[in-house]
């Protein structure tokens, strides 16, 4: 086994310095080379291990628990965020600071006596920063049973002790599971970047505003929550750069927010989420930490904790460290729910009471459209404006899923046109693939314009664009022809999310989802169709040559205009995207194309 590794390793070697002797396209050199490194270790998946990759175990003692025997969830932060350093730093090769951390849903409490296990592995590398996902699991030592506890990305930015800029080598995924995890790091990036934006824009929103005004504000004043508490930063609670460890002020926080939540309901809570959060800066040894939180808002059985961390040294004013959102729970003996009394704000915490309201939408909207599975998404959603990003984040995502699967069967092949089935959990997918002389760039811009695909597309028969939500994404209604004769016609409702490269090797991607739009309803005059998942990748094979695979995950709708495709009995596919070539060769000077610069 140790000869095959080695032989492996040498045949990756000569591959590229072959691929980089002859080749001055670097986009092309390392799409090929993670094709022939995945291809190598397809095999050998199982014993694979990424280089990144840090695991943790940790028996829980009664040091690290609460009074009713479980974990402190503050406590498990710092073991999350040690292995996640580590892991950051292994790939970097230099010190890395915590700047923030996604989500994190706790579904099960641990135990006195249980094991606690974390992983942690780089994902994918941007400039300086690079994401970090966490997996935590506990294991039962008696019963040998293993549970998953949570999930986490979080994103670490690389510190040199000098002053030259970071540049972080690019993560190469090798087995199917880092490719996805790699793919799909660009658009959990994306939803960063926005997520204060979506926030004000909420609360903007007059409609939302509207359903806070009419709820009525009774019951315990906020005030009786309020804890305030200051911590002096000593050399253990330090890092090794001599900065005050991330997981430390994380548990500090998860400290007094279980405080303020426990005034509230005299009762000992259980924290379940906290929110997005960025750590706004460093504090050293010898700063003194002030940790604030207050009940924000209380819903029909949790409440939200709003937590703020500040820095001073000596005579220095307040640096801002620090905000996080938690939400906390209060269970019964058979650990249910109790319901939670409602509160109402002091004038000046009306905009926090508010804030918590919005905050309230926005988590469920991302853990009802991303959190769950791809085939617990239900088909359709409805779109609104708050909930647009995370309906774009989950249509890109599923179909860069869906091109990461490892198990496509070559069903026929024309003229360089290939159809590839993968059939599973009584889902039946299909891939039609070809390349032509045509930049990729140019192919993306084409493809992207769904209202003209009606041109080549003969199971197109209207293509209306009815929003333009954004520059990258579009809300068309498609109509087509009945597959029976004198039957009637369908139309769909479908979201059109398209994004170019963020990095070399990635492909152009244009994916296409069913959502509901309150302002189309469905009529009489045509049957609603629903589309799971559907779109295109694009390959940048060379500057003048593309490697084009379209998607569709076929829903009963779909799959009546592709069966005898499957069964061999029809090439219409082959017909339809020949079409495709011809009008991508048609328009490939053309001007008046729709291009990022006309949006």
């Amino acid at each position: 086994m140790r000869n095959c590794g080695e032989l492996n390793s040498l045949i990756i070697i000569i591959i590229i310095i072959i691929i980089i002797n002859n080749n001055n396209n670097n986009k092309h050199n390392l799409f090929l080379v993670s094709f022939f490194y995945r291809t190598i270790h397809t095999h050998d998946e199982g014993q694979h291990r990424n280089p990144s990759e840090v695991k943790m175990s940790q028996i829980v003692l009664p040091c690290h628990a609460n009074h009713c025997g479980e974990l402190s969830i503050g406590q498990l932060l710092k073991w999350m965020d040690c292995t996640a350093c580590l892991s950051a730093e292994r790939h970097a090769g230099c010190p890395c600071v915590t700047a923030s951390v996604d989500d994190i849903y706790f579904e099960h409490t641990i135990g006195v006596g249980q094991v606690v296990n974390i992983k942690a592995k780089v994902n994918r590398a941007f400039n300086s920063s690079m994401e970090v996902g966490i997996e935590v699991s506990c294991e039962d030592l008696y019963s040998g049973r293993h549970w998953r506890v949570c999930q986490a990305f979080a994103t670490f930015v690389a510190k040199r002790t000098d002053a030259n800029k970071v540049q972080l080598r690019q993560v190469v995924p090798c087995t199917h599971q880092e490719q996805v995890e790699h793919s799909l790091a660009a658009e959990r990036r994306r939803m960063r970047l926005i997520h204060h934006d979506i926030i004000q824009d909420l609360l903007n929103n007059k409609t939302f505003q509207r359903s806070i005004s009419e709820g009525k504000y009774e019951a315990l004043p906020t005030e009786r929550t309020r804890v305030e508490s200051v911590e002096l930063v000593l050399p253990p609670h330090a890092n090794h750069q001599v900065n005050t460890f991330g997981g430390q002020i994380m548990a500090w926080m998860e400290n007094v927010a279980t405080i303020a939540a426990s005034r509230l309901c005299n009762a000992h809570p259980t924290l379940r989420a906290i929110d997005m959060f960025h750590f706004r800066g460093p504090s050293q040894v010898g700063d003194r930490l002030v940790l604030k939180a207050i009940v924000n808002n209380t819903f029909k059985n949790s409440m939200e904790v709003g937590v703020c961390a500040e820095a001073y040294h000596r005579d220095e004013p307040l640096r801002h460290i620090n905000s996080a959102f938690m939400t906390f729970e209060v269970l019964d003996e058979k650990g249910r729910p109790c319901p939670l009394p409602p509160i109402k704000p002091e004038p000046q915490g009306q905009r926090r009471y508010q804030e918590a309201l919005a905050r309230k939408k926005i988590r469920l909207d991302r853990k009802y459209i991303i959190s769950c599975k791809q085939t617990e998404v239900p088909l359709s959603v409805p779109w609104d404006t708050s909930n647009q990003i995370y309906l774009s984040y989950n249509n890109v995502s599923a179909l860069k899923m869906l091109a990461a699967k490892n198990n496509w069967d070559l069903c026929s092949k024309k003229n360089n046109v290939s159809l590839y089935t993968v059939e599973e959990s009584q889902s039946l997918c299909f891939r039609v693939e070809f390349e032509m002389e045509i930049p990729a760039q140019r192919a993306f811009i084409l493809l992207s314009d769904i209202s003209r695909r009606h041109e080549w597309d003969q199971h197109y028969i209207l293509c209306k664009l009815l929003l333009r939500v954004d520059e990258d994404d579009f809300i068309y209604q498609v109509v087509t022809p009945s597959v029976s004769k004198g039957g009637q016609y369908q139309d769909f409702i479908l979201l059109a999310s398209r994004r170019p490269p963020c990095d070399s090797g990635d492909p152009y991607v244009i994916a296409l989802r069913s959502v509901a739009l309150p302002s189309h309803p469905p009529t009489e005059e045509f049957h609603r169709g629903e589309v799971v998942c559907a779109g295109f990748t694009i390959y940048e094979v060379s500057k003048s040559v593309s490697k084009i695979s379209y998607y569709n995950q076929a829903s009963p709708e779909v799959l009546p205009y592709i069966s005898t495709d499957i069964a061999g009995l029809s090439s219409s596919f082959y017909s339809i995207f020949c079409a495709c070539r011809q009008y991508l060769l048609d328009n490939i000077m053309c001007t008046s194309a729709f291009t990022p610069s006309a949006l």
